[in-house]
């Protein structure tokens, strides 16, 4: 009996340049204009902040040229799915893909739709949270809501299409921001220097502090300073996140064992070294501190620390341009977050395609269209996303996103040192550059992250609820893969 519906195959269309615009149009999204606000008020200090950057972007580097080689070992659509599988075994694999799907994934693309409609009512007021369209329970669905979800839905069909359609928008969408993100830096660097900032900023650069949103400090003891750089690195790498979703998409690569590393350690240093640019310009327009209460439109008064709504990059425009800077960074942040999410919405149906091939998820997933992409997987996504935008629980899901992603990362590249051990001879068209130290000093920092964020009285929580939803994982696995294997295309 023929199939109904003939599935495609995939196309090798994504070359070096896409790649590295899929991988910086993944991690540059609206993060990087907001958490620098969060980040001041933990440690207090221009210096530490700066620290808190730059240790970010040494994990980030430190794990990307170390995840390369499993990328050149196992170049297959299922990116870090695949690796997982392959280093230990489908139960470690499907708590990945379980995590991913229900939040890490799909609970990225919910926020950065949102924060795409939010700044698009920068210019079009009509477009607010405040403007309720209907209320159904306690669900309050708004013109921002809309908005989201219309985006959501706009990028999944367009992916659903095929490929090239997508890779061209990262393509279009990622060099505009990077193109974007340099202008910005160098409009900073010659024409928004204050002095005065300046001044205040880097006379007492090491002076830590935390600050409450009230404005009380809180010296820093050596533990407390360790603390604060552990928390503050949530924000910092949640914006540096996504770099290796490029994996997910191993079969559409040409030459993916190559392309893959070049692409994560080119997009990871380029995004790394203008996220440092950027906050000293910040640094250099605006005081660290300032006041809690003063008003919204004194962006002095207020410095980086208590920027209206934590729009540290708004404030910083709206001070070197005047009012009209809110409405050009407004722009930005709406390029940003729209190429953003096209880059993760292309990358993440490819993972849950992956697991329903392995019979470790519904079976429908594991089919291509004849546009040779998982449209199923993608509409999936874009479901279970945007019933996250209605919740609206996404805003509190960071802390707990980003201790799962991070969790997985370091259990990803314990499994260099499992797979040297028990596949010594298979091809590694890539080594590990460093290896042991580079891939041992990830698992370190990456580890002590985590714990900090465990165990943090605020914070630890959230984390903690994110380490029980991989633990659900676990019966979810044994009650169901039996079933998903026997419908679908997997083996027990």
């Amino acid at each position: 009996m023929s199939d109904p519906q003939p599935q495609g195959h995939f196309q090798r269309a994504i070359t070096l340049f896409d790649a590295v615009m899929i991988v910086t149009g993944s991690m540059i999204g609206s993060g990087i204009f907001i958490v620098s606000s969060d980040i001041a008020r933990l440690v207090g200090s221009s210096g530490w902040l700066l620290v808190v950057w730059l240790v970010t972007g040494v994990i980030t580097l430190a794990g990307a040229v170390s995840y390369g080689e499993l990328a050149s070992m196992f170049p297959k659509v299922g990116g870090q799915y695949v690796y997982l599988r392959e280093a230990y075994n489908k139960l470690v694999a499907f708590l990945y893909g379980w995590s991913l799907f229900l939040v890490i994934q799909t609970g990225v693309i919910a926020a950065v739709a949102v924060a795409f409609a939010r700044f698009v009512g920068v210019l079009v007021p009509w477009f607010s949270e405040r403007n309720i369209l209907f209320e159904l329970g306690p669900v309050r669905f708004s013109t921002v809501m809309l908005l989201a979800i219309i985006m959501l839905v706009g990028l999944t069909w367009v992916n659903s299409r095929g490929v090239r359609g997508g890779k061209l928008i990262s393509n279009i969408f990622g060099s505009t921001k990077l193109v974007a993100l340099a202008l910005l830096i160098v409009v900073g660097l010659v024409l928004g220097i204050n002095d005065e900032a300046v001044s205040q900023n880097f006379q007492n650069m090491w002076q830590a502090a935390r600050f409450d949103a009230a404005g009380q400090a809180v010296p820093l003891t050596a533990w407390g300073l360790v603390a604060a750089i552990g928390l503050g690195m949530t924000g910092s790498l949640f914006s540096s996140d996504a770099w290796n979703n490029i994996g997910f998409s191993g079969d559409e690569i040409v030459r993916p064992e190559r392309t893959i590393v070049l692409s994560m350690a080119i997009g990871t240093a380029i995004v790394t070294a203008l996220y440092l640019l950027i906050n000293l310009v910040y640094l250099l327009v605006l005081p660290l501190h300032g006041s809690p209460t003063a008003a919204e439109t004194d962006v002095l008064a207020r410095g980086i620390m208590y920027a209206a709504n934590d729009r540290v990059g708004t404030a910083v425009a709206e001070s070197i341009m005047g009012p009209a800077g809110a409405a050009v960074m407004a722009v930005l942040i709406m390029i940003s977050t729209f190429g953003a999410n096209n880059s993760i919405i292309l990358s993440g149906g490819r993972a849950y395609y992956a697991m329903a091939k392995d019979g470790l998820f519904f079976p429908g997933l594991a089919r291509l269209n004849r546009a040779g992409v998982p449209a199923v997987a993608l509409w999936a996504q874009c479901l279970w996303a945007c019933l996250l935008c209605l919740s609206g629980s996404y805003g509190q899901l960071l802390d707990y996103v980003m201790f799962s992603v991070i969790l997985f990362y370091v259990i990803t590249i314990i499994g260099i040192f499992v797979l040297r051990r028990t596949r010594p001879e298979a091809p590694r068209p890539y080594r590990a550059w460093g290896y042991p130290l580079v891939p041992l000093l990830y698992v370190v920092l990456a580890s002590a992250f985590c714990v900090i964020l465990l165990f943090d009285e605020n914070k630890g929580p959230q984390a903690q609820y994110g380490l029980l939803l991989v633990a659900l994982g676990v019966p979810v696995y044994y009650l169901f893969r039996n079933r998903f294997a026997r419908n679908g295309t997997g083996s027990k």
